[in-house]
């Protein structure tokens, strides 16, 4: 049976309307996510680096878990499984920002952690024969240029989020994908629709790419 398809341009610029709506809540739970993220992940990258025991295996143990196991794993734990044992429900949007927090700080925390290493231990070593105390060498010494060289990976780190949320229709919350799916059910156009969500999900990611070549370009990270 010869069977042809065309497909119709009409049809993907007619649900671009239908989509913009989910792009407020990727942004939301990305970026809301990534922000909890990323002072759980300097908590943990900083016990991940600590001499004491005590304080570095609850932190391996916290990477390794949420590093080795699939996000959409965590976020259904989340919703599904985490009320059962509160004895309360939670809404799809505390969830996904929750999913994205945990499993973000996860990598965000081996991120501080090489930034971290990254830094000459002679910088270290030089402002403390300054009088520096140890808090004021990291602080004023180490961190600062750690954080410019963890500025990459973090956005990297961002893309790889905001591209995870589509992976939280399955709980109903109303980003890009879970809009998608909606206007597909009581329109049939499936591939129109879903080229046109790939695309704003490339046009976001493509824009945090800019910024952070920018922020290169300008020497703001890096060495």
């Amino acid at each position: 049976m010869d069977v042809t398809f065309q497909f119709d341009w009409a049809a993907a610029f007619r649900s671009i309307p239908h989509l913009l709506p989910g792009i407020p809540w990727t942004l939301l739970i990305s970026f809301g996510g990534l922000a909890i993220g990323f002072v759980i992940g300097i908590v943990f990258g900083l016990m991940r680096i600590s001499p004491s025991r005590l304080m570095r295996w609850p932190a391996i143990l916290y990477i390794e878990v949420f590093r080795g196991t699939p996000i959409l794993v965590q976020v259904l734990f989340i919703f599904y499984g985490l009320p059962q044992l509160l004895g309360s429900p939670i809404n799809a949007l505390t969830a996904g920002i929750a999913a994205i927090a945990v499993n973000s700080g996860a990598y965000i925390s081996e991120v501080v952690r090489g930034g971290v290493q990254s830094i000459e231990r002679g910088q270290r070593e030089a402002s403390l024969s300054l009088g520096l105390s140890r808090t004021q060498a990291f602080r004023y010494v180490i961190w600062p240029q750690a954080f410019r060289r963890m500025i990459p990976p973090l956005g990297n780190q961002g893309i790889i989020s905001i591209k995870d949320t589509s992976l939280f229709s399955v709980i109903g919350v109303g980003e890009l994908v879970r809009q998608g799916q909606i206007y597909i059910a009581t329109t049939f156009t499936a591939l129109e629709v879903y080229f046109m969500v790939a695309l704003m999900y490339l046009a976001i990611t493509w824009s945090l790419s800019l910024l952070l070549r920018q922020l290169e370009k300008r020497g703001l990270v890096g060495q």
